[in-house]
């Protein structure tokens, strides 16, 4: 549940409930509230508080141990690429280069293609193509 989760991830942190009320400006009372799963709803606001301190995301409170380290794993994976791709200024592989595509909303609202029927090849050429446009636009931007 949410409170054990939020005890959970304090506690690995080597916080006190008191140092965490202090620090967030949350009342001990209703923190211990909280962590006993008494407090059934939560302000984001408050959720938010006692992420930043504890220096984790707010969908963390809601992720099995499991899904933690999967997701630390999926981190350090993504970061391995993107500074692939930031030393070698291009894509090697298709994966990679639907990520990068998915990861720009805009982009896929506009020219009426569908990466999902494009060749793995056409795909990487694609990904490669914007990551050019995006450098020359950079320049005009830099300052």
């Amino acid at each position: 549940m949410l409170g054990d989760k939020i005890r959970s991830i304090r506690k690995a942190k080597g916080l006190s409930i008191n140092k965490l009320a202090k620090l967030t400006d949350i009342s001990l009372g209703y923190l211990s509230d909280l962590e006993n799963n008494k407090s059934k709803n939560p302000s984001l606001e408050k959720l938010e508080k006692i992420a930043a301190i504890l220096d984790v995301t707010t969908d963390s409170f809601f992720k099995s141990d499991n899904d933690l380290y999967d997701s630390k794993s999926n981190e350090a994976s993504i970061d391995k690429k993107e500074k692939a791709l930031y030393e070698t200024n291009e894509f090697k592989t298709a994966e990679e280069a639907m990520q990068f595509i998915l990861k720009q909303p805009t982009i896929m609202g506009y020219g009426g293609f569908d990466i999902n029927k494009m060749s793995d090849e056409d795909l990487v050429d694609f990904a490669n193509e914007l990551l050019n446009q995006m450098k020359l636009i950079s320049y005009k931007y830099k300052k």
